[in-house]
């Protein structure tokens, strides 16, 4: 999960101090310094699966997008259809590159008329700027607001239990992919996100840098009586690996493109952007590899870039582990994978090349491994 960057070069989060107070262990990650965990991975995992726990995410970039040309420019450099969005609603998207493969992908709030919030992948703030940019009419005007936002994952069955008490907004009201801005521990023009990354239900919070600290007390304060404790990446990594959410970087990058990925449910042809053409074409000769979610059956944990064959001994590569990990909810090794298509079928029998010489028996599974 670490990147190597210097200590030196690491950027921190508005929380710095409060994670060393809480005994967080800290490890470069897209360029800053971040919580991997406090106490216990696995104890922060099931914590999220089963009472709330809350991840201090504000290394996410957020850009605002406004102008009379917003909605004609982002249907332009996004995959999903930003027409479809009222105020209130966030989509989930991609920015295709003009090679087939994914930029990055990200979140694309409606705040009002002609006024969006993106939020992007930390390693790919700049990259993503930058390819924006290249595109962006003169009418639009984008601001780089990231280094301003602190932003908390409130995640788990006891979110609204934890949150509800801090805010007059009613928090069942908000569907899923929807958001609202409201006061929220006395801290007013807060968004209130039903969004998440854990498939176990809960809010994302976007507040100033300045009010970061009373914010995250106050939902510790709040929480502390649903079981509430702070929770660092390396749950956050096993809790999406468990729904099959792609993260970028391991399972999409530049050279993957949305439908190999999975991602065609996001990537839609009723309006021209940026490679749709080339896109619609893959669609229609079809895919010769996909995204596909994989259980260990033999032995051993399936790691990133593990090679993946056909066969327990000779065969054919067939693919590569792009995410592999122990799931603490099912106790089994799980994985995603490319593979040929004609192996991505659910029950298809697989091996994982653990090391050389050593292959263990896998099963290929639909998505989420983990059944609500």
């Amino acid at each position: 999960m670490a990147e190597t960057t210097p200590s030196t070069d690491l950027k921190r989060v508005a929380l710095h101090e409060i994670h060393i107070a809480l005994g967080a262990k800290l490890i470069p990650f897209a360029g800053y310094e971040m919580p991997v965990w406090y106490a216990s991975q696995t104890a922060e995992h099931h914590a999220v699966r089963e009472k709330v726990g809350m991840f201090d995410v504000s290394h996410m970039g957020e850009f605002s997008v406004k102008g009379q040309e917003a909605e004609a420019f982002l249907q332009y450099v996004t995959s999903n259809d930003v027409a479809t969005l009222y105020d209130g609603r966030v989509q989930y998207s991609c920015l295709p590159n003009d090679k087939g493969g994914i930029v990055d992908d990200l979140l694309v709030y409606k705040m009002a008329e002609n006024d969006y919030f993106l939020v992007v992948n930390a390693s790919n703030i700049e990259k993503d700027w930058n390819w924006m940019m290249k595109h962006k009419p003169e009418s639009v005007e984008m601001t780089n607001i990231s280094d301003g936002i602190s932003l908390f994952a409130v995640q788990g069955a006891k979110a609204i239990d934890a949150l509800q008490p801090l805010t007059k907004a009613n928090l069942k009201e908000i569907p899923y992919y929807h958001f609202v801005k409201d006061t929220f521990a006395g801290v007013p023009n807060v968004i209130i996100s039903n969004t998440g990354y854990t498939g176990a239900g809960g809010f994302e919070i976007y507040v100033n840098n300045e009010n970061a600290v009373e914010v995250w007390n106050a939902i510790l304060e709040s929480g502390a009586a649903h079981g509430i404790i702070p929770v660092g990446l390396a749950a956050r990594d096993t809790l999406r690996l468990e729904m099959g959410f792609c993260l970028y970087g391991n399972d999409i990058n530049d050279t993957t493109s949305p439908l190999e990925a999975g991602l065609g449910w996001i990537t839609k042809f009723n309006k021209k952007f940026i490679n749709s053409e080339a896109l619609e074409l893959q669609k229609k000769e079809g895919i010769t590899k996909k995204l596909v979610g994989f259980e260990v059956l033999d032995k051993g944990i399936a790691r990133q870039h593990h090679k993946i064959f056909d066969a327990e001994n000779g065969g054919n590569q067939i693919g590569e582990v792009t995410s592999g990990t122990k799931s603490p909810s099912l106790g089994k090794s799980i994985g995603m994978a490319y593979l040929k298509k004609d192996f991505i079928k659910a029950g298809s029998e697989i091996f994982v090349e653990v090391r050389e010489g050593k292959r263990i028996k896998a099963e290929v599974k639909k998505f989420p491994f983990l059944q609500k």
